[in-house]
């Protein structure tokens, strides 16, 4: 068997090993090059003592399969993670967590003579409500009197991104699409308020490195080493997480972040809606779910009572934040909050755009919840009805969504500053359009604003 016909498409830059798929079953290969580095994780106890804080994914070795080109050290069948998630779909406090995480796993590294040779944010993934180190091969043995080699990567995946979103805008965490090898310190440096230079950790490692970087971009390196002791490099850790600690960033109010306590909806709908859930809920097993426009989570967590793992996607930051920050507090494990826009979610990105799987190649789920969504997408978003069901077609298996009528005050609301031009959208229409890809099983009205709540099965 070729190997490249198995091989994870974006796994190929690191010649430490690679991950690949054998019968739907993922594979690490350990290439023969780090065997010290790999044996020394083992026999060190670091391995052992990150997996059982749930910081390093945990696997099991297997027979390295003989049948290869490419000669494996060991194989190791990783814990399957249900969901990958990005650094730009997650809020502030999600890739902040994610940095000290990073941090935390290099200090312990030190700790057992190792280090992380990469510190990139697409190497933590949240696993049980907490950010989680899943490239194994990332850590290797310490190169003793140098300064750490992934510092820079660290500055451009987490200082940089943290650091606009706190002191300029939280959407600029989007530009990790456009700078997957993390953003560049010259453009942070100009980004950021003028202000951040009195804040010494932003001065020192992105206003002073970017500038330090543009210096010396054209010369030749030099090649005596400066011997780093390993005092100095421990400083350089405390003194990184004692900035990303420090960065703050101050949760503003928006049109959505509110809405579960401000819409105008009766607590009998209120209490009927979250029934009829979890009532159809009851019904199946439903696996992976997609709660689309989730808000601040009221269904995820309905979701979570059954679900193996319920992502709540929402457009708003605001929402998703506090949402996040709710699942911390009760120690959530079921559930992933991520920022997205439904209207323009993540594309695939990277080499021969392989690196980084768009939001539909990372489904289907086996179960969706919509509610309280599609106005927004057909009435804000000039989305045609069809091309709603069309999506939601190849996105799951059962389907639980809600349809808002024009008389809704919602609705309304959407139309007072738009002309009417939607003549289809109505529940014959809506029925039209989910009814050539979905059986509908069930369907509960809302008496109080005639909402109804369908409960659909992929035909």
């Amino acid at each position: 068997m070729d190997i490249e016909t198995i091989k994870h498409p974006g796994s190929f830059r690191d010649p430490s090993g690679f991950l690949y798929y054998q019968d739907g079953v993922l594979y690490r290969s350990v290439n023969p090059i780090f065997k010290e580095n790999y044996d020394h994780l083992i026999a060190s106890g670091l391995y052992k003592h990150l997996t059982d804080r749930g910081l390093l994914i945990s696997h099991e070795e297997i027979e390295p399969d003989t049948q290869f080109s490419i000669p494996s050290y060991k194989v190791l069948k990783p814990e399957r993670l249900p969901f990958i998630s990005y650094p730009y779909e997650w809020c502030f406090s999600q890739l902040k967590d994610a940095a000290l995480a990073t941090v935390s796993i290099h200090k312990m590294a030190l700790d057992h003579d190792m280090e992380l040779k990469d510190a990139s944010s697409f190497n933590i993934q949240f696993h049980k409500g907490k950010p989680i180190l899943i490239d194994t091969l990332s850590l290797q043995r310490c190169t003793q009197g140098t300064p750490w080699i992934a510092y820079r990567q660290f500055c451009q995946h987490f200082l940089a991104p943290l650091g606009l979103m706190a002191y300029k805008d939280v959407r600029l965490s989007q530009l990790m699409k456009v700078f997957i090898d993390g953003i560049p310190l010259d453009l942070a440096s100009k980004l950021l308020p003028n202000w951040t230079y009195l804040i010494p950790g932003l001065l020192l490692n992105i206003h002073l490195h970017a500038r330090m970087q543009q210096k010396y971009a054209n010369k030749s390196v030099s090649t005596s080493v400066k011997i780093v002791s390993a005092p100095v490099r421990k400083g350089l850790i405390d003194h990184l997480e004692k900035i990303v600690r420090r960065i703050s960033f101050r949760l503003k109010k928006t049109e959505w972040s509110n809405y579960q306590d401000e819409c105008k909806y009766s607590k009998a709908d209120t209490d009927k809606k979250a029934q009829i859930v979890e009532e159809y809920f009851s019904k199946i097993d439903p696996g992976i779910v997609w709660d689309m426009g989730a808000n601040t989570g009221m269904y995820s967590a309905l979701a979570a009572k059954k679900a193996r793992l319920t992502v709540a996607m929402d457009m708003d930051h605001a929402s998703v934040e506090q949402h996040y920050q709710a699942c911390k507090t009760r120690n959530e494990e079921k559930v992933l909050p991520l920022w997205i826009d439904l209207t323009n979610p993540s594309p695939s990105l990277g080499w021969n755009h392989q690196e980084r799987n768009s939001l539909q190649e990372r489904g289907p789920a086996d179960t969706i919840i919509a509610l309280a969504l599609i106005h927004h997408l057909a009435i804000s978003n000039n989305v045609p009805l069809a091309m709603i069901a069309e999506l939601f077609k190849i996105s799951c298996h059962f389907l639980i969504i809600e349809f808002v009528p024009k008389s809704d005050i919602q609705v309304q609301r959407l139309l007072s500053s738009r002309q009417d031009v939607f003549p289809d959208y109505n529940q014959e229409g809506f029925e039209k359009a989910f009814g050539r890809h979905f059986l509908m099983l069930e369907s509960t009205t809302l008496p109080d604003t005639q909402r109804i709540i369908y409960f659909m099965r992929r035909r």
